[in-house]
This record gives structure tokens, sequence and C-alpha cells, in this order.
């Protein structure tokens, strides 16, 4: 196995950083009422550096585990930095975990203290968190948290800095990252600080990130993916990190940042799109999209409009973007390269290749990194050198999601064409079989059904039903007209109509029966999304499969749940 250059371990980029740019920002926090902190380079280090002495005071066993439960901020990547310079183990959670999760996170992984950030839930989290964890707070906590804990300014204001500059060795373990997994309670993913070097070195020769790039981070940082790009992505380029405010906020943080990088998953794509077609018709965009001179206008207007005309590269992933999706994007003169990866390995797998027609597929292997298709099951393979410890304490998982030669078994379904590229066909598990004992694959169905523009997110399903159904639930602006009984009829034609056309691409086995509307908002907290806004199977199960047959025999093709 090739050595990581020291150089570019987490920590040793931190110091590089400090010692060659110190008075360049590093990160731009928003503080509230328009007001922005930033902090360079030298600043980050002198804060890490000082919290880590304070740590390391506390005097626990090297290797032990540290928890940072907030939403991205300054110093969630400060405390992250302090964490292992003083010789410890990360442990992020969720900002918006219930408190049972909190609790069984905070047990498992046997962590000494966490730090309380920013949250916008604190009232409900809190119960979680275990009697007598010693926890510090931000400047930015909930002032409940601010009042029960001690500061992060207190602690850095009266801590000497660490004179010694420590390093992790690249097979040191740095962090556990909790999966937000759509079955059962999270597991611990271990990765090393060589796991994490290996791969932004393979990941930079797919996306092109240099110092003089912006990233606006905004997806939570317990995230596989925002952890990459974000977080190693700036410790390894010196790119310039800003922070989003809030969901309110979050077109005016888009503005400021102007990010030249810009990642999102494809629910937040949609509701881009959803936002335009909100101020301009999809016809008469798709008009002036045609018209030469006018139609580049038109382009750059709307990019503008969103803060992205300034990104020279767009991402999406954590789950499948619809084909109709990337091409409207396409014709906005916006690409988006699709990935694929997964927390066991470190979100590091395929891509497409900018400038390259692979729409429909998630692109090649990163450079140095192994696929292959399971021909009994048709489950994709892959390894590399970024593929996970295992999972914490738990050696029989780690067991059951390797092959007995080293391959890593994602649980997808998929197929490689000749050049290379693969297309995800399902999820192994997600296969359900109808009353007429044929197998539908919901994964690519749910694609098309989430194209309409009242729909924020969908199931489909019908084990052993006739035929399949579909559960969608509708977005806020669509859920408030539909309690006018005229906006509902019309929105009921709207949706048949989408229906129709859903099904005249389906073999018959695939078609759907009905479309099953609820308005009942699918969230964290009523444990049907995952917090990467992935739909929970086997919840849905839960609350709908009792009212399957009702439904099918019903007769109507738009039901009101």
């Amino acid at each position: 196995m090739p050595k990581i250059a020291p150089e570019f371990l987490a920590l040793q980029r931190l110091y590089h950083w400090e010692k060659s740019a110190p008075n360049r920002v590093a990160l731009s926090q928003p503080m509230g009422g328009g007001a922005v902190q930033d902090f360079t380079w030298g600043q980050v280090a002198d804060h890490s550096r000082r919290m880590a002495a304070h740590l390391q005071a506390q005097g626990w066993a090297p290797g032990s585990k540290v928890a940072i439960l907030s939403k991205n901020c300054a110093w969630w990547m400060m405390s992250d930095l302090a964490i292992w310079m003083a010789g410890y183990v990360s442990v992020p959670l969720y900002p918006t975990l219930a408190p049972e999760t909190i609790t069984q996170i905070l047990t498992h992984s046997e962590s000494k203290a966490c730090f309380v950030g920013k949250l916008d839930g604190w009232e409900h989290m809190q119960p979680g968190v275990p009697a007598g964890l010693p926890c510090i707070s931000y400047p930015l906590s909930p002032d409940s948290a601010r009042s029960a804990y001690e500061g992060w300014d207190a602690i850095v204001a009266r801590t000497a800095p660490l004179g010694a500059s420590p390093t992790r060795a690249e097979n040191d373990l740095a962090t556990l990252i909790y999966t937000s997994g759509t079955t059962g309670m999270p597991k611990g993913v271990m990765h090393s600080f060589g796991n994490f070097a290996w791969a932004l070195d393979r990941g930079l020769q797919r996306i092109p990130m240099t110092g003089e790039d912006r990233m606006l981070s905004y997806l939570p940082l317990a995230h596989v993916v925002e952890r990459m790009l974000v977080e190693h992505g700036w410790l390894r380029t010196g790119m310039h990190v800003y922070f989003a405010e809030s969901l309110d906020t979050f077109a005016a943080d888009l503005q400021r940042a102007r990010p030249t990088v810009f990642f999102s998953v494809p629910r937040l794509w949609v509701k881009f799109q959803q936002g335009v077609h909100h101020k301009m018709p999809p016809a008469k965009l798709q008009r002036l999209l045609g018209i030469p001179i006018l139609g580049g206008i038109v382009r750059k207007k709307i990019q503008k409009a969103l803060g992205l005309d300034q990104c020279t590269f767009a991402a999406g992933g954590a789950a499948p973007m619809p084909m109709a999706l990337l091409q409207w994007y396409g014709k906005l003169g916006l690409p988006i390269n699709e990935g694929y990866g997964m927390t066991e390995n470190l979100a590091l797998s395929h891509i497409t290749v900018a400038g390259q027609h692979q729409q429909g597929t998630v692109g090649p292997t990163y450079p140095g990194v192994e696929h292959r298709i399971d021909p009994a099951t048709g489950e994709i393979q892959m390894r590399s050198q970024a593929l996970m410890m295992g999972y914490y304490k738990e050696p029989e998982k780690t067991a059951e999601v390797f092959t007995a030669d080293g391959w890593l078994k994602t649980g997808d379904k998929g197929q490689i064409d000749g050049q290379g590229l693969l297309r995800i066909t399902g999820r192994v598990k997600d296969l359900f079989k109808t009353g007429k004992g044929k197998y539908v694959a919901p994964a690519p169905i749910e694609d098309k059904l989430v194209m309409h523009e009242a729909v924020e997110a969908c199931v489909v399903t019908g084990a052993n039903l006739g035929q399949p159904l579909g559960i969608v639930m509708l977005n806020a602006d669509f859920a408030a007209k539909a309690q006018d009984p005229m906006a509902r009829r019309e929105l009921e034609g709207s949706l048949n109509t989408h229906l129709k056309t859903i099904n005249a691409t389906l073999d018959p086995h695939e078609r759907l029966q009905v479309i099953v509307v609820t308005t009942t908002a699918w969230t964290v907290d009523n444990d049907v999304i995952t917090p990467t806004f992935k739909v929970k199977r086997n919840r849905i199960e839960d609350l709908y499969a009792r009212h399957y047959e009702t439904w099918e025999a019903s007769g109507q093709t738009v039901i009101w749940q």
C-alpha cells in the first residue's frame, strides 16, 4: 500500500497554512443581523491550539472520543482540529437528531465530552445528552446551552496555545462518522487520517479545487460528503469557506459566497428549479432559452439570481439525480456532475467527468478505485485505499459488508458499460414483487415521480399488490394551496396528467395504479427521513401499509391521505 506524504495529512495542512498564509481569510461566519466574522488561517490555528491545550489538560487517554453536536460553523471546524491536535478522535452528530439517537451515539462512542453548538432544536435534543457529560458551548449556541456550559471564547481567552505542533500518523483513527442509515440504529464508521489524505489526492484529480476557490458550507458537516469536500478540501487547498446562517437567509448566503464549487443533494437542486419555475413558467423559460442571444442573457440572469454565476464545478449526490433535472440544468448552462459514494468509502467511488456526456450514469471510478458487479446478485462492489477501518465495536457487522477478498459490498445494484461507466439501478433490498409475481425497482420510477413541481419527496411501493402505487409528500407551497378546494382539484388534474406521462414510459407491471398525496411533512423528527433527506422505506411501510389494499381497491388515481 503506497505511503501518504506526511504533508498531505490534515494537521500538517493546518500548520502549512498557519505558516505560509497566516493573514489570509480562511472562514467567514455570519453572526446574525448581517454581521460576518472572518477568521484568518493564523486565527484558526491559534483558536485550535488553545482549545487543544484545554482538552489535553482533561487528562483523557490518547484516542479518547470527543463529540461535536452543531450545525456548520467556524467553531465546528476548529473543534475538529483541536480534537485531533489533542490526540483524540472526533465524533460528529447530525444537528437534527432525536434525543434517543444522541444518547445512543454518545454512549456507544464513549465520548468524554461534547461541543454543543449552533442548533435550532436544542430544547428537544438536550435530554439526549447524558447527565454529567462535560460540554462546551459556541458563541452561536442557544442561550440555554451558553448558560449551562462554559463557552469557547472564555476557554480560548484563558488557555495558552499548544506550543508544539503535534501530528497524527496516517493509520491513526481520526473520526467516527455515524451513518444516517435508512434502517436500524447508526453505525460508527472508522476512518483514518491516511484515508482522508488519499481520498483528497484522488478526488482532486476529478474535482478541480484550488486555493482560489470559494465554497458555501451548509449541508451537515456530520455527513461524509461535506466533511470530505468542504473541511478536508479546505485543509488541502487553502480555499475560502463561507457558512450559511439559516434556511431563511440561504439565498443571501449564496449571494455573499458566490461559490465557485457547489455541491447539493437532489432535493435542493429540485427546490432551486421550482423557485425558478415559480417566477417563470417552464414553457416560457424553454422558449426564451431557445432564442440565441436572449437565451444566453436569460441563463446568466438565472445563474446570478441563484448565486451560482461564478460556479465552475457543480455536483450532486447522496441520492439519485433524476435525468430530467440534469438535462434542465444543462440547458441552463450549469451542468451538474453526479457523484456516487458512501460513508464507508469516504464518498470516493464514482463521479461523472466534466464536459463529457455521461448523464444517466454516475460516471467512471475515481483514479485508484476499482469496481465490479456481483454476478449472482447484481450488487456493486468496490475497493480503494479510502475504505473504512470498520464499524466501531462491531466486527460482525464489519465482516458482513466485505467480501472474502476485501471488496466493499455497497448494497446498491448496478451495471457497468463498455466505457467503464456505472449505472445504478436500485438497492439490492429495495426490489419488491407485486401480486403478479413481477419484480419492481422503485428508484427509477421515483426519479420520474419527484419531477412534478408540487412534489417534495416520494416513495414507490406495493409488495404483493396488483400494481405499484406512489406516495408523494407535497412541498410547503402546494401543501398550503391544497387547503383551497379549487386549488386542490387543479392539482389533482395535474397529478393525473403526470401519472399518465410516467406510466407511458413504464413496463405494464411497473405502472402506478394510484398516487397517494400526503400533506403531512416527512421530517427527521417524525423519523420518516434521514438527516440527508433519504426516505426510510421501512418507516413508510409502518405508517401506510395498512391502507394499501383500500387505496388499490378505490378506483381513484389520486387519493388524499
